[in-house]
């Protein structure tokens, strides 16, 4: 099969057209971003096409942010993709993805940017959304694929699919996680080794909320606090437990489908990390 950008142009008689399938990064690809990539595959299909976006968007960097010492390995990176289906790796420089510097219009996430990550980091989500569009214009797939674990960009990018009316199915991909519970991102590089012990915290909080869901959105965040309470070198940011789709707090007597969401720091390295808890009617 022959691929043009605007979609598959050729295809064999017993081969249906394919669908094109995107995993956008920032490099230092770790295996949550590889998985990403098998789930790529398997959207696309055998006749599809895997491309994976390596950029470092300065757009979504704040002043004292780290933009110029995050990791970066591009050979090592190409070098992992090489054997999980991707089939492109599309790694751009600032002056090809903002030929003129810093774009004059952008896209707003709107209350969705104002609120958590948003509140901690002024126009990050705006800085996400506006090169997420740029580059599925650009690449131009039919299924885009990220990671759970960023779920405030992740509820971002849907609603600015539905409410654009991009011609892109946005598919989240569970948290991947170590055996002792961290999620894995591309910052845990920064952590030392007791850093990372600490940095545990975060997952066993979230772990704690969970098992208080039957005693209301009260005890989820009570106990997920008392944990992190505990927990020395931990330096909070938020605890939140949100609706899924706005990313509101919950009310106090609210009941069902809700996200647990933490961010903290762990010496210089900002971490952030949720779960999905199922909250029950208070007794």
């Amino acid at each position: 099969m022959r691929w043009a950008l605007a979609g598959p142009v050729e295809s064999g008689p017993d081969d249906g057209p394919g669908r094109r399938a995107v995993v956008m990064t920032m490099g230092a690809l770790h295996d949550g971003h590889l998985e990403l990539v098998r789930r790529a595959r398997a959207e696309a299909g055998s006749s599809g096409q895997v491309v994976v976006t390596i950029f470092v968007n300065p757009l979504q960097f704040g002043a004292g942010e780290d933009l110029d010492t995050y990791p970066r390995d591009l050979d090592g990176d190409v070098a992992k993709l090489a054997g999980v289906g991707a089939d492109v790796v599309f790694a751009p420089t600032p002056d090809v993805v903002y030929p003129d510097g810093d774009p004059v219009v952008r896209v707003s996430a709107g209350r969705i940017g104002e609120v958590l990550e948003g509140e901690s980091r002024p126009g990050h989500l705006d800085g996400v959304l506006t090169v997420v569009l740029k580059l599925m214009h650009l690449v131009r797939p039919d299924v885009a694929l990220f990671g759970e674990k960023d779920a405030q960009q992740l509820l971002a990018v849907r609603r600015m699919v539905r409410d654009l009316e991009v011609p892109v199915e946005v598919v989240g991909v569970p948290t991947v996680r170590e055996t002792d519970g961290l999620a894995l991102s591309s910052r845990n590089a920064y952590l030392s080794d007791d850093e990372r012990e600490r940095a545990l915290a975060l997952s066993r909080a979230l772990r704690a909320g969970a098992a208080a869901a039957d005693r209301g959105a009260p005890g989820v965040i009570n106990d997920a606090r008392e944990v992190l309470d505990g927990a020395d070198g931990v330096v909070v940011d938020y605890l939140a437990l949100v609706d899924p789709l706005t990313v509101a707090p919950v009310a106090d007597d609210f009941s069902g489908p809700a996200l647990l969401l933490v961010a903290a720091r762990v010496g210089s390295t900002r971490l952030i990390d949720n779960q999905a808890v199922e909250v029950l009617p208070q007794r």
